[in-house]
């Protein structure tokens, strides 16, 4: 089995951080928070009032004792080393965050919620500057891009996926995922599969600031590039059986991870895809189909491969994990000078899964 951290929550985990320092934070079901040691020890614990779900955890880069964290219609900010009460608290959203995103100049925090609005919290004001409405459903997702403090993207279960920049109201670019579906079948082994609709679930930008990843409810996963002003779908393939739930970019690099409801995680690397559209749009059909070697590690059932595509030129998995449970969470970070992944799911534990071979 995976390495467990156990003794914090006694609700499902939703949500995971972790900061430079080290520390990991944990949001649960029912208002828990917690703060974790790097080596999986609880150092710290606190309950909000109206025990709402915690949705969002988010330590500030500058200032890794300053924790951020959504419950119900409210942002807290913490102090996690004295986390009995909050140091502020923002009543911004009027319905339920799912999630929040803090811009590089650490001056801007985006919260995304059930009405399908974002709102732009101005940390040094301590008001809210914008106010993004745009979303016809639930904003599931949202996250700043890198290296551009006035741009972000975000997603919802209306099936679209939006770039923004605050200094206009309305977003720049839209598109509809179910609508830009084409009809053909990837996998003819699970025709079912066709009626999930392409409710989009999260959303991650890689490092460069260019280059986002959207998973969604039809199993996909789907990378796009941004040009200027609007967007473009690099790469969109069939990762999971199920919904994607989360979707995550290792720092400086072009390897992502993907959690599902089927219970799976995924280490794609989509570096030669995004390079190759690029540089060129000719397609290479002739492909070495590559052999998947199988091997035993501390979370039971994993299969690594060496990344690319079989003969058909579908995507191949790096790393495929057997995890097992309904994934709600997933975060890459350096414990002891390696990295590893954490998983949030639906029981109360926290599993970790090393990813040194890589």
């Amino acid at each position: 089995m995976a390495v467990k951290w156990t003794g914090g929550h006694f609700s499902p985990v939703l949500c995971l951080n972790a900061s430079q320092e080290g520390l990991v934070a944990s949001g649960a079901e029912g208002g828990d928070l917690m703060v974790w040691g790097e080596d999986g020890t609880p150092l710290g614990h606190t309950r909000f009032q109206g025990a709402d779900d915690v949705t969002s955890v988010l330590f500030a880069p500058s200032c890794p004792t300053k924790l951020y964290a959504s419950h119900g219609e409210t942002i807290s900010i913490l102090d996690v080393r004295s986390l009995k009460g909050s140091l502020d608290d923002f009543h911004a959203n009027e319905e339920e965050i799912n999630c929040v995103s803090l811009n590089e100049t650490e001056n801007l925090l985006a919260s995304a919620d059930d009405s399908g609005t974002i709102k732009i919290l101005d940390l040094e004001n301590k008001k809210v500057s914008r106010s993004l409405k745009r979303h016809s459903n639930i904003c599931s997702s949202v996250a700043f891009r890198p290296q551009r403090p006035q741009s972000l993207v975000s997603c919802g279960l209306d099936m679209q996926v939006m770039l923004w920049n605050l200094q206009k109201a309305r977003p720049l670019w839209i598109t509809n995922l179910q609508e830009d579906e084409t009809e053909e079948m990837e996998d003819p082994q699970s025709p079912g599969q066709l009626l999930n609709p392409a409710l989009a679930h999260s959303v991650s930008v890689a490092s460069c600031g260019n280059i986002f990843s959207c998973g969604a409810e039809d199993g996909k996963i789907r990378i796009f590039r941004v040009m200027g002003v609007k967007c473009e779908q690099e790469l969109g393939f069939k990762g999971h059986t199920l919904g994607v739930s989360h979707v995550c970019f290792l720092p400086e690099s072009y390897l992502l991870l993907t959690g599902g409801n089927d219970g799976k995680i995924m280490l794609w690397d989509v570096s030669s895809e995004v390079e190759k559209k690029q540089k060129s749009p000719i397609k290479h059909t002739h492909k070495k189909k590559t052999k998947r070697a199988a091997y035993t590690k501390q979370g039971g059932n994993t299969h690594a491969s060496a990344a690319g595509e079989d003969e058909d030129g579908k995507i191949l998995p790096k790393l495929s994990i057997e995890h097992g449970e309904k994934v709600n969470w997933l975060l890459s970070t350096k414990i002891k000078g390696y990295q590893n992944i954490l998983v949030a799911d639906q029981t109360n534990c926290i599993s970790v899964y090393p990813l040194k071979e890589f």
